[in-house]
């Protein structure tokens, strides 16, 4: 049950939240949250997530990257990984092919059914991406995409 409050304590009608929009993190997250919700329906076509779209674009755009190369771009544990792959592989999305100069390594490539649903999933979140930067102009994305890259890229 909640307390009666005494007169000595305010109430507010205005949030003043100044004092986190300041803060990097608060902002990416509130951006992100923004994004994401949407990218999840338009994904949903596609069977994707926002990870499996980003593994399953590397591919198609580097053919024969190796696991431990997609790990290290996307940030993503291996064993993390390992069941992403076996799904996409498994959808008849991407195959597995020995690597020309490391016998201990495998390339991974996309199916051509793998390319047509990633081309047509990469449109989907092109519009989407067009949708919600309505506010920015070319140069102030551009800016923003380069800004963010310089947090988490450092």
């Amino acid at each position: 049950m909640a307390r009666k409050a005494s007169p000595a304590e305010p109430f507010i009608d205005e949030v003043d939240a100044s004092s986190i929009e300041t803060l990097l993190g608060y902002n990416a997250r509130r951006a992100a949250l923004a994004v994401i919700d949407v990218f999840l329906l338009r994904m949903a076509p596609y069977k994707l997530r926002p990870v499996d779209f980003s593994v399953a674009s590397l591919i198609v755009h580097n053919p024969g990257i190796t696991s431990r190369q997609l790990c290290s771009t996307l940030g993503i544990l291996p064993p993390n990984l390992v069941g992403m792959i076996n799904a996409l592989e498994k959808r008849g999305l991407i195959g597995k092919r020995a690597h020309p100069s490391d016998g201990r390594a495998t390339g991974l490539h996309a199916t051509a059914q793998g390319e047509v649903l990633l081309r047509q999933a990469e449109g989907a979140a092109r519009a989407l991406e067009d949708e919600l930067a309505t506010q920015l102009t070319a140069a102030e994305r551009k800016t923003l995409i380069r800004l963010l890259k310089k947090v988490y890229q450092s």
